[in-house]
């Protein structure tokens, strides 16, 4: 009988190398977690004390998105720099799988939200109240798309 325990690794330190479409899923997650959880945050405030103009919510929105835009070039470039050929070698199957799985759970979170923000909403709120449910609901399917993504490169789903 032939043994497969004998079998050796040429590596002594094996260890798992996260993949750069992964690296950017984590970026992007966490970019959108704590840039739109301080505009929610602080918007409901605004909305909660009544000194709230149109003028302060695009303020708050454009800082927050110029934030986020910053922060994940910049770290993106970095990484791609870090990951060296990993960031230019094109998505093989498994990242097309991975990348199209989260899509279709981010894309029922995104009809949800907007079912609600356009069918729902202008009966019972106004204005700002609108706009800021819409956006809630693009920021949560992208929350799940990139969580969905990582998910799937941490359990080592393969489409």
């Amino acid at each position: 009988m032939f043994g497969i325990s004998n079998i050796a690794s040429s590596k002594i330190d094996m260890e798992t190398v996260m993949p750069f479409r992964e690296k950017l899923a984590w970026l992007s997650l966490g970019a959108m977690v704590v840039a739109y959880g301080a505009y929610f945050a602080v918007a409901a405030q605004l909305a909660r004390s009544g000194a709230a103009t149109p003028m302060t919510y695009l303020a708050l929105l454009g800082a927050v998105l110029g934030a986020q835009a910053l922060v994940v070039i910049v770290a993106s470039i970095a990484l791609a720099i870090q990951s060296g050929r990993d960031s230019r070698a094109p998505a093989d199957e498994r990242d097309r799988a991975i990348a199209r799985r989260g899509a279709a759970f981010a894309y029922f979170v995104l009809l949800v939200g907007m079912v609600l923000v356009g069918c729902v909403l202008p009966f019972s709120a106004r204005g700002w109240a609108i706009i800021n449910a819409g956006l809630l609901a693009l920021v949560l399917a992208e929350v799940v798309r990139y969580g969905a993504i990582v998910w799937s490169y941490r359990r080592g789903w393969h489409g």
